[in-house]
């Protein structure tokens, strides 16, 4: 744990150790073997039970606490303090020096800690807006949202896991200015990082509703990866954890707005053809117009999946709309991109524009 190594024998303090990002940096150090103690200055802190030793200290105002926390430093051999308030933080830096000299605070500032995230994405939202993409379609832009509403989609895109960059969610971004109406659906979705995005634009642009279609089933993750190495990380993830995830992330978007199906890609797209509306326990029932303005497809990377999924999709796809098949360049096989070239070579006449961004293939369709 970068923050905390080189402190020697003695351990972390953890002050005041049950705000939600103190408890985020307990569980680091029992996953890195780092020793802590935990602090707070209520009379009671329930967030005590989860630590291996604990002390109350007064309050930073109070005139006893330098005393009190220059003696648990002796009396307990502590070696650094990481504290998440701000208000400490401040506090600290100004007394350690003369306090426990060889005491560091582990972390920096709070509140440059919680701001750099959102200054990136304000550097990289001013970014996208400067340097749209230059289309070669027939179809007119929609105007681009505002800097603040593109920031916004970058940072809560960032809070999701996942894998998708910067890079590919700029070419999503102009692909929305520049798609026609209708559903976007999704194939493979998991923790739903490239989903939050894409119902974020399509909320953002007008577009339409969001389906995604996943398993969510540890049996459909198998892609034969070249090396096995894909397969082997993705047998340690649980489907049933990555469902619950993707609705925690998905939810606040609403059920007018998003569902799922949950069923391997072929099923999916029966169920598309033969009904416009899907129901889940979480979200509702939501309508579908039956018509896609954006297909992306990021399911089973295996030669055979990903020819079956544009397959089974591709007829759905508007005049005007996209196909997007992520990781067209992936280092673990050639299957989306043995894929892609069949698919250019066999609808060259219906594709406006093609280009690669992010690791990921983008089609315009006539």
């Amino acid at each position: 744990m970068a923050d905390a190594i080189g402190l020697g024998a003695g351990p972390v303090l953890i002050f005041p150790g049950g705000m939600p990002r103190a408890l985020d940096y307990l569980r680091r150090c029992r996953r890195e073997g780092v020793a802590v103690i935990g602090a707070s200055s209520l009379a009671y802190d329930i967030a005590s039970e989860q630590y291996p030793s604990w002390l109350r200290l007064p309050y930073i105002h109070e005139a006893g606490f330098n005393a009190a926390l220059r003696q648990a430093i002796r009396d307990y051999g502590i070696g650094g303090i990481y504290t998440p308030n701000p208000v400490i933080w401040n506090h600290l830096q100004g007394v350690l020096g003369n306090l426990a000299p060889d005491v560091t605070l582990v972390n920096a500032s709070p509140v440059e800690e919680l701001m750099a995230g959102y200054r990136a994405t304000r550097i990289d939202s001013r970014e996208m807006l400067a340097h749209p993409l230059a289309l070669a379609v027939s179809r007119t832009p929609q105007p681009a949202i505002a800097e603040i509403a593109v920031a916004a989609l970058l940072r809560h895109a960032e809070t999701v896991p996942g894998m998708c960059s910067h890079e590919k969610t700029r070419a999503l971004h102009d692909v929305a200015r520049h798609t026609v109406a209708g559903d976007i659906v999704e194939i493979g979705s998991w923790w739903g990082k490239s989903a939050c995005i894409l119902a974020d634009l399509a909320r953002l642009y007008g577009i339409g509703r969001l389906l995604c279609v996943d398993p969510w089933s540890n049996a459909h993750l198998v892609q034969h990866d070249e090396h096995g190495l894909v397969d082997k990380g993705s047998a340690l993830m649980d489907a049933e954890e990555a469902l619950t995830v993707f609705e925690m992330n998905l939810l606040p978007f609403g059920a007018n707005l998003v569902n799922y199906l949950r069923m391997p890609s072929i099923d999916g797209a029966k169920h598309y053809r033969d009904q416009h509306s899907v129901t889940s326990a979480a979200f509702g029932t939501t309508s579908y117009e039956g018509r896609i303005a954006i297909l992306h497809i990021d399911g089973n990377h295996a030669y055979a999946a990903v020819k079956a999924d544009i397959a089974a999709w591709t007829a759905f796809v508007a005049d005007g709309g996209w196909i997007i098949l992520d990781d067209y360049t992936w280092p673990f096989g050639d299957g989306p991109h043995r894929a892609g070239d069949e698919f250019l070579a066999e609808y060259r006449g219906r594709i406006e524009c093609a280009f690669v961004m992010g690791g990921a293939l983008f089609l315009r369709l006539y």
